[in-house]
């Protein structure tokens, strides 16, 4: 077995080891277009921190991938692992070990502190929820737990730094309950209106956003804004003061969202649950089949998914190796 840096001519070989063997961890199939999208044509790829690892017969028996970026969360740090795949017939420790010891080679060469594994990356892996008609999430936010790499993960140590919760929702059984609607008549008692940002009426949203820790938000949910696509907001006296969405149906039918947040100032007053509720309605209305998501196994909000009707579906580790 030997370690080879990526090549184009190694593609039809990785898609052929990806299609057998990721998707036993249900990992949607690649094809040539959806490889260059995902991989090779991301604008952070780098031919120097992908890899093969070839057998006796020159056949691929291993894929790794990794990225970086400073402008990334954490890129001026960390380099991120994207994935590592292995034929079932040398998947082994040390298999596991010269893709891993590749890949850590290529991030201490850039000056790299640390190893990632984490929803920050841009490398977007997407994969199917279990138990449905393929209906698929567009990005693994981690190593799915219990896999053979997760363990290979913890035994190199990588530490676990958390789980994320993958959780799922037929929209064909949402409905609003009498909970949330004594909810709504609540916050509309203290000023509160939740309902489609327009910007005829409300202001702020930036501002908003600046509250919340999270790049990724401030950047999609502003730009969102800007350029009418729906995006749920709650709203005080024409203000915003949280957010969900944006409200966007994909083409495999599945709504797509960023996210759902409150302002920490306006915590406290149920706004949570009703962005949700009426983010749901939302893509129901505009013919979203189901809806996927992940968030941590200790963030509140669970409970709030829970209640409208979403059950967990698969967990992914969180993983940091520090140099």
């Amino acid at each position: 077995m030997r370690i080879a840096s990526f090549e184009h001519r190694y593609v039809d070989g990785i898609l052929a080891l990806w299609n057998r063997e990721a998707v036993q961890e249900d990992y949607k199939e690649l094809d040539a277009a959806s490889f260059e999208r995902i991989f090779a044509g991301n604008p952070h790829f780098d031919a120097a921190c992908a890899f093969v690892l070839l057998d006796a017969y020159g056949e691929i028996a291993g894929f790794a991938c990794g990225c970086t970026g400073d402008e990334l969360p954490l890129g001026d740090v960390a380099g991120y692992v994207t994935c590592v795949v292995l034929s079932a017939a040398c998947r082994n420790d040390d298999a596991y070990g010269q893709l891993l010891d590749a890949l850590e080679a290529r991030f201490r060469q850039l000056g790299k502190k640390q190893a990632d594994v984490l929803f920050f990356n841009p490398m977007m892996l997407p994969w199917y929820v279990p138990g449905t008609p393929k209906h698929e999430h567009n990005n693994a936010p981690g190593v799915p737990v219990g896999s053979p790499l997760h363990a290979y993960l913890l035994a190199r140590g990588y530490a676990e730094r958390t789980q994320e919760c993958a959780m799922y929702l037929e929209l064909s059984g949402f409905a609003w309950t009498d909970e949330i609607r004594a909810k709504e008549a609540r916050a509309g008692d203290g000023g509160y209106a939740v309902e489609l940002f327009d910007p005829r009426r409300h202001a702020g949203i930036e501002a908003m956003l600046d509250g919340f820790d999270n790049p990724l938000w401030r950047r999609e949910i502003a730009r969102c804004a800007a350029d009418g696509v729906p995006v749920v907001i709650a709203a005080r006296a024409g203000r915003a003061v949280g957010f969900a969405g944006p409200v966007i149906r994909e083409d495999n039918g599945r709504g797509y969202f960023a996210g759902i947040g409150v302002h920490p100032e306006h915590e406290g007053h149920g706004l949570g649950s009703l962005l949700f509720f009426r983010l749901c309605e939302a893509f129901k209305a505009i013919g979203a089949d189901y809806m996927s998501l992940y968030t941590g196994i200790k963030n509140p909000a669970i409970r709030i998914y829970e209640k409208a009707g979403f059950r967990p579906v698969k967990h992914f580790a969180i993983m940091r190796k520090e140099f």
